[in-house]
């Protein structure tokens, strides 16, 4: 009786911890975008997407990201993530990020998107780099009708 206890407290341990859906770390240079297959380097454009179960999917561009969204059940997806520009390999909440499309700010799958945590930040970088400014439903609406 003891014995099957502690089987269950370790089994229910393994669910709580195998459930965790969290950021992982972006191991750059050696992770792999989901989308376009390229090798993740430039550690301020990448993001990542956490679905309610766990699992992380990898991106080397927030472009890729969106491009991915559009042949995944998006109601799964309980994190959208995009590194800080000011911050490399930061991960910062897609949803609630300023973006910044600017050709003076090159990212890797040529849609010249940068991500910011903080709106000041966005147009700051704005009126030194010249661009157009999204919030996360007004990008994906950009990016999805071209």
């Amino acid at each position: 009786m003891k014995t099957l206890k502690h089987y269950s407290v370790i089994i229910l341990l393994l669910l709580l911890v195998g459930c965790n859906a969290s950021p992982q770390p972006i191991d750059y240079g050696n992770d792999g975008c989901h989308f376009c297959k390229m090798t993740i380097v430039d550690k301020v454009h990448a993001a990542e997407v956490v679905t309610k179960k766990g699992k992380v999917y990898k991106f080397d561009a927030t472009e890729c990201m969106v491009n991915f969204m559009k042949a995944f059940d998006t109601s799964e997806i309980k994190l959208y993530l995009s590194n800080d520009y000011m911050q490399p390999e930061a991960l910062i909440d897609a949803t609630k990020a300023t973006f910044l499309i600017s050709e003076n700010i090159p990212s890797p799958m040529g849609a010249f998107l940068s991500a910011f945590k903080n709106k000041a930040d966005a147009e700051k970088m704005q009126k030194d780099k010249t661009g157009a400014l999204y919030d996360w439903q007004e990008l994906l609406r950009h990016l999805n009708n071209k």
